[in-house]
């Protein structure tokens, strides 16, 4: 970490999958320009390893790295929070370091994570059977629940929810259920288990080819499904959950649900700085073109990842094939050039786990397409596709991705 100038070449906001990959592209090219990422974390994460986590196979330590190990050799590391964007003055804010000014400006947050949108959530996670694997302090935690209640005598409730705003890969809420679920098949328990599902929606996945397989999975753990369910309390000592039940013709009503375990996935939106800012698109997002990933209002912006307005699923694989082209393209506007490639088609990744040794590789573009990397259909359960998530997916980001080179 450097004290920092005021004017930037390239300012990246976000050191996370996004901006690390971005940096690291960008110090790799023929004539780099200079790099500067601003993001105030001590640590940086490994996040698809917390349904691993989750489910009992890998301890969230290896999730783990300082965020000065990933910063790439010949960036500039502010560590710092920024807190508002004046593009038209080519400008950022921040906490403690006033008024940052840039050529360029790649912007990548993450998306933020509200945790108080469902009441009782953030005084009740970690207890009472109340879990959450968008937590790393608490990811464990369900592991641990979900061992309590595969040894708790008698019948046993476990409830997994789906929030109606975007999250961070959406597979990730149903992913802890199957896993648990195994669990209790594996325990013996899965017979006096109650799992059921919750979500706003009217389908497991959006993609009826990887859909398909996933009703075959349901059945097979017996999963209920409840759609137009939405969460919005628990009650932690009654170990109580409250939905807002819609469709019908009938005004939207209430559903309290007894739990042993509540796996609650909180509501997420664009960090409030960028979305109060003159960047974001009317639902906050930094307002991008979906393919050339330019902002729409200003030639000198970029943005990418969770926090950026393209309407893909919001994973760490859209990242892997956007990067590049935020890399490519931004290096051309550098150039003087105006022939911007619009190499990204939508493309996201989403390994969904469905127990323990067994992956759908759920791959698809903006138009709900199958997308696969493979000459085989990953739409149906393999071991060969848990490998890739357990353990060469984690080395492909470390070791590749967050250096530019995949």
């Amino acid at each position: 970490m450097e004290t920092p100038n005021t004017h930037h070449e390239v300012l990246i906001v976000g050191g996370g999958s996004a901006g690390i990959s971005v940096a690291s592209k960008l110090l790799q090219a023929d004539n780099p320009p200079s790099v500067t990422v601003l993001d105030p974390a001590d640590k940086h994460y490994y996040q698809p390893l917390w349904t691993l986590v989750g489910g009992g196979v890998v301890p969230k330590e290896e999730s783990e790295r300082t965020e000065a190990s990933v910063i790439p050799t010949g960036a500039t590391w502010i560590q710092d929070a920024a807190t508002g964007f004046d593009p038209e003055n080519n400008t950022v804010t921040t906490e403690k370091n006033g008024a940052l000014t840039y050529d360029y400006l790649v912007v990548c947050p993450g998306i933020q994570i509200n945790w108080d949108s469902i009441e009782g959530l953030r005084e009740g996670l970690g207890t009472n059977g109340i879990c959450c694997n968008y937590s790393y302090e608490h990811c464990d935690y369900t592991w641990e629940t979900a061992q309590r209640i595969a040894e708790k005598p008698g019948p046993v409730t476990a409830l997994f929810t789906q929030p109606s705003s975007a999250v961070k890969c959406g597979g990730a809420p149903q992913k802890v259920m199957y896993l648990t679920s195994d669990h209790l098949r594996r325990s013996g328990k899965l017979d006096q288990a109650d799992v059921e599902f919750f979500s706003p929606g009217q389908v497991i996945f959006g993609v009826k080819e990887f859909a398909k397989t996933l009703h075959e999975v349901l059945d097979r753990y017996g999963i209920e499904t409840n759609w137009g369910h939405e969460l919005v309390a628990i009650r932690p000592d009654t170990q109580e959950a409250v939905f807002q039940v819609s469709g019908g013709d009938g005004a939207p009503s209430e559903k309290v649900v007894k739990f042993d375990m509540l796996h609650a996935v909180p509501h997420m939106a664009s960090p409030d700085f960028l979305a109060k800012s003159p960047l974001a698109n009317e639902a906050g997002w930094c307002d991008v073109d979906k393919h050339t990933l330019q902002h729409v209002r200003y030639a000198n912006v970029f943005g990418l990842g969770d926090a950026g307005s393209t309407p893909n699923a919001k994973t760490g694989a859209a990242i892997r094939k956007q990067y590049p082209v935020v890399a490519e393209n931004l290096l051309a506007v550098r150039a003087g050039r105006t022939d911007l490639s619009d190499d990204y088609h939508g493309y996201a990744s989403c390994p969904l786990v469905t127990g323990y040794g067994r992956l759908i590789l759920a791959e698809f573009d903006y138009d709900g397409n199958v997308d696969s990397s493979f000459p085989f259909d990953t739409s149906k359960e393999r071991y060969s596709m848990y490998v890739l998530k357990k353990d060469l997916l984690p080395n492909l980001y470390w070791h590749g991705m967050l250096q530019g080179r995949a």
